[in-house]
């Protein structure tokens, strides 16, 4: 937790504060032959300027000694002062108290999702789970990027500062209680160490890692991904695809949240249906006139293939999932009414 929080300046004032006590203990200790009650006593009415009288008669190298020791001491004071003025009205402060509280606040999460890195990819998919309800914690090691992210968003976000290819980092973001993690580091080195990482301590984790290079691809799956993903072909395929088939990336832009006019694509699994839909065909079911929402694929149990445009006759069944697509309304409706 200390390691998190910038506090490197609070340290070093402290420390200059214990050293000025030591040196003045020893040094009425050596000079003036104080027993080490009275130098203490002697070194706390020098600190601290009260003047109060001497213990006992000073010497011409006692008098030179404390001179040198007030001075001393007047600027570790008022180094002492800045550095309590600026953690109190510049922030850091707060900023310290509220760390402390989101580092408690993630010991509690469970089933959350891990972001390592919090690049231009990191940002996105943490935004994303944010606006689905999802509970993230972030890995960074960059203490500003994430403060002008807390501005941004206008709220403190859960995050670890710190490594997040080492077993320590990925403890203190409660990997072993996550569901998900996502990496999103710049280097495939790096998001292919987090993965073997992360998948040793928590072999029931789904791992989604970012890739630059096609070769990093099967390294990252053997290293425990269950998907890879890579930005710069995604991107540059997008482009050619705005010029070859435009409406249909237009309305894949609509699904993706990329268009004003943004829908989604809802998961309803067989388990989170009421009871009284359960084994119901999908014309009974009656999604589209009871919601406005339309299901346009099915997979059919834990571990079969995809179906698209399901037939209406078709009773759904125990590991079967309907993916739905409808604006946020829709959407809405259909958790209100069948959920």
């Amino acid at each position: 937790m200390l390691k998190q929080l910038n506090l490197t300046r609070l340290w070093l004032a402290l420390g200059l504060l214990v050293f000025s006590f030591a040196v003045g203990v020893g040094g009425f200790m050596g000079i003036e032959h104080y027993p080490l009650l009275d130098a203490f006593y002697m070194t706390v009415i020098t600190a601290s300027t009260v003047g109060f009288g001497e213990v006992h008669p000073l010497s011409d190298m006692g008098r030179l000694f404390t001179s040198f020791y007030i001075l001393f001491n007047l600027l570790v004071v008022a180094y002492l002062v800045s550095v309590l003025t600026t953690y109190i009205f510049d922030g850091e402060l707060r900023h310290l108290f509220r760390m402390i509280r989101a580092d408690q606040e993630i010991k509690s999460f469970r089933d959350h999702v891990i972001v390592c890195g919090f690049g231009r990819n990191g940002f996105k998919a943490y935004d994303e789970l944010r606006h689905s309800g999802t509970r993230a914690v972030v890995i960074e090691q960059n203490q500003q990027l994430l403060t002008a992210a807390n501005e941004a968003m206008h709220a403190q976000i859960p995050a670890v500062f710190g490594d997040a290819t080492t077993e320590t980092t990925l403890r203190q973001a409660g990997i072993e209680h996550a569901r998900a993690l996502i990496t999103t580091l710049p280097k495939d080195a790096d998001n292919v160490f987090v993965a073997l990482t992360a998948r040793e301590l928590n072999p029931h984790l789904t791992i989604i890692s970012r890739a630059s290079a096609r070769s990093s691809v099967s390294k990252l799956i053997s290293a425990g991904a269950n998907s890879v993903v890579m930005p710069d072909e995604i991107g540059g395929s997008h482009m050619a695809n705005l010029i070859i088939r435009p409406e249909v990336i237009k309305f894949l832009d609509m699904i993706s949240g990329l268009d004003p006019n943004k829908l989604r694509l809802e998961e309803l699994p067989y388990n989170e249906l009421k009871p009284s839909m359960r084994g119901q065909s999908i014309r009974e079911l009656d999604v589209r006139s009871r919601t406005g929402a339309t299901i346009i694929a099915l997979r059919r149990g834990e571990n079969g293939e995809l179906e698209v445009s399901p037939a209406a006759d078709y009773r759904t069944m125990a590991g079967d999932v309907l993916l739905v697509l409808g604006n946020e309304a829709q959407i809405q409706a259909l958790h209100q009414q069948f959920k």
